[in-house]
């Protein structure tokens, strides 16, 4: 069944090294949400909650996992970070007393992640806030189809990126364990 959004075919480009068309529209609508949507995210938490969303990410991350514990390098592989930009964030964090890190007891060579009580009070008082941005900014906008779409386009791009071949996660500066 053809797409009723894109009924007819994006003309090809006079340049095949350019895009045009209905593509260059489709990135760049794109483009433009990857730059916009992470700084009113991060707008909104700094302003209502004193956090990155980065940082946001961090403590949600922790809040799920078992005994709110995890090994750094396991928080870094969720937030698709090098580990010294996570230890800078788990630095202020803990700074705040909202994260607490300690040498894995079953290996000491790895770092272990909390989230402390502090911590998850912490991630309670923002979460309201953060998901009424949330829903205003992304999903209220769309109809309950949008949604199922934007999901799905979502999980393909991740998928593709996931696939290439040769992507790996951003490195840490000196490959070691934490």
């Amino acid at each position: 069944m053809p797409d009723p959004e894109r009924s007819t075919p994006a003309a090809p480009p006079s340049n095949p090294d350019e895009l045009s068309g209905e593509d260059l529209e489709t990135w760049s609508a794109l483009a433009t949400v990857l730059e916009w949507l992470p700084a009113a995210l991060d707008s909104q938490l700094q302003r209502d909650a004193g956090l990155t969303h980065f940082e946001y990410g961090v403590l949600y991350a922790l809040a799920g996992a078992p005994e709110r514990t995890l090994r750094m390098s396991v928080l870094a592989g969720y937030a698709n970070s090098s580990l010294s930009r996570l230890s800078r964030a788990a630095t202020r964090l803990e700074s705040r007393k909202w994260l607490h890190r300690a040498p894995d007891p079953s290996d000491g060579r790895y770092t272990l992640a909390t989230l402390t009580d502090l911590g998850a009070q912490k991630l309670d008082q923002a979460t309201p806030g953060h998901v009424d941005t949330v829903r205003r900014l992304v999903l209220d906008p769309l109809t309950h189809a949008q949604t199922r779409q934007l999901r799905e386009a979502s999980r393909r791009i991740t998928r593709a990126i996931r696939d290439e071949e040769g992507w790996q996660p951003p490195p840490s500066p000196a490959p070691q364990p934490e």
